[in-house]
């Protein structure tokens, strides 16, 4: 659990991390458009978004490992909807057919372009959780926000519940793995048994758990108090936020990605393109 990257921030002077998180957040945002964009069988929509999430972590100067573990948190939900596909689909050619269970080709590919989507979508999101802080992205969601605020949406209320969320991920699993260490030191078993005997041991994980976050929650509520917090009325920022030349060639960049994933699902008109004469 300690290895689980989500919610955690990589320190590090690189150029995505110096990018504006208002930025960082909308270019997140598009590029899980731009996968979903992704019509099934297109392997080059595929391809480009694989190549710009590479180059987007080389620029960021992030191990890629350190990015593959956010998918642990998901591995379950991967393979249950890769499961289903494989299982249940019954389009295209057999290959395998037994009883009850039918696999077939067009299954086996469904199946590998749902688990691509999917981890290049929860990638994309750990690769801006690594590279802004908790402070950074509540300034950029309340700030992206703050058109709402003309309708009594609590634009900084609703970012600072967010940033907390994210920043206490990690924190919950440090303490789930101590727990488990705890329980497993006074015998506990939780790998041996059935699924519904493996569920059943886990009470004694949540039960603790439960209580250590209420509790976390009190003392950040004292904390919060104690510093005169009041909300958004009369705060000021010490870092302003501003648009620079990094920003700019980001925009550009997933702008491309969008471009060409539409020219792969064949959403483009070669008609448009004007070529100016040399």
């Amino acid at each position: 659990m300690r290895e689980v990257t989500f919610g955690q921030y990589y320190p590090v002077s690189s150029f995505v991390h110096k990018m504006d998180a208002r930025i960082k957040i909308l270019l997140t945002i598009a590029y899980i458009v731009a996968v979903f964009l992704v019509k099934e069988f297109y392997f080059l929509g595929y391809a480009i978004a694989t190549l710009f999430l590479l180059l987007a972590c080389i620029f960021a100067r992030v191990p890629i490992i350190k990015i593959l573990k956010s998918i642990k948190a998901i591995l379950f939900f991967v393979i249950f909807s890769s499961v289903l596909q494989i299982f249940f689909n019954e389009s295209g050619n057999t290959i395998l057919e037994w009883e009850f269970i039918k696999i077939t080709d067009i299954g086996l590919y469904k199946a590998g372009f749902i688990t691509l989507r999917i981890v290049l979508i929860v990638m994309g999101t750990s690769l801006l959780t690594l590279t802004t802080t908790p402070v950074e992205l509540a300034d950029g969601i309340e700030s992206l926000l703050s058109p709402l605020k003309l309708i009594k949406f609590p634009a900084h209320e609703f970012a600072l519940i967010m940033s907390i969320a994210l920043r206490y991920i990690p924190t919950l699993m440090d303490e789930t793995d101590r727990i488990i260490k705890a329980q497993k030191a006074r015998g506990a078993d939780f790998e041996s048994g059935n699924i519904f005997k493996r569920a059943k041991a886990l009470i004694p994980i949540l039960i603790p758990l439960l209580i250590g976050s209420f509790r976390r929650a009190d003392e950040l509520a004292d904390a919060m108090e104690a510093r005169c917090y009041t909300g958004a009325k009369g705060r000021t920022k010490y870092k302003k936020q501003r648009i620079t030349y990094r920003d700019i060639l980001g925009l550009l960049a997933v702008a491309l990605v969008l471009f060409g994933i539409c020219a792969t699902n064949g959403w483009v008109n070669p008609n448009w393109l004007i070529v100016l004469p040399i």
